[in-house]
């Protein structure tokens, strides 16, 4: 098992990011990276609420890690502050024995001039998933996150 630390800068407040982080819709739209697409199965945004995701490959000759061309996981959230920290605990479904066990992500948000630093966590990443494949995905998905919010930042902000 392995960790990765990646972060990024958006230019949105702290609010709108948490609030990406807690909703299925916009789960939905930033979580999966380039080639892949989410489907949200359950998701209760709040401490201690259980989630199922997949991300399913755009092309159907991609492997997946729970079915042909599907990477569902599920966990729960375990610990929420608002606006700055998001824990969530989260497993692979998955016959491959080198692919189970629990994982770790912390979703920190810091105050940065202009907007919002975004720092991203995983621990206890299977070593049957490449470092560079769980590097690009996670900074994928991050990209994602920036347009999602930086499209909304003044939507329903306060």
């Amino acid at each position: 098992m392995y960790s990765i630390e990646m972060s990024r800068r958006v230019r949105a407040p702290r609010t709108a990011v948490y609030r990406a982080l807690l909703d299925a819709d916009a789960v939905a739209k930033w979580r999966a990276p380039d080639g892949m697409s989410t489907q949200v199965h359950e998701f209760d945004d709040r401490e201690g609420g259980r989630f199922r995701v997949s991300l399913v490959y755009d092309e159907p000759t991609d492997t997946g890690k729970s079915a042909a061309r599907t990477d569902t996981y599920h966990g729960h959230f375990e610990r929420l502050v608002p606006d700055e920290r998001v824990v969530e605990v989260i497993e692979f479904e998955s016959a491959d024995p080198a692919l189970l066990g629990s994982m770790t992500m912390t979703t920190t948000l810091r105050d940065v001039e202009g907007g919002t630093e975004v720092v991203m966590v995983h621990e206890g990443i299977p070593d049957a998933v490449s470092v560079a494949d769980s590097e690009t995905g996670t900074r994928m998905s991050l990209d994602n996150l920036a347009k999602l919010v930086e499209g909304n930042a003044g939507a329903g902000s306060s």
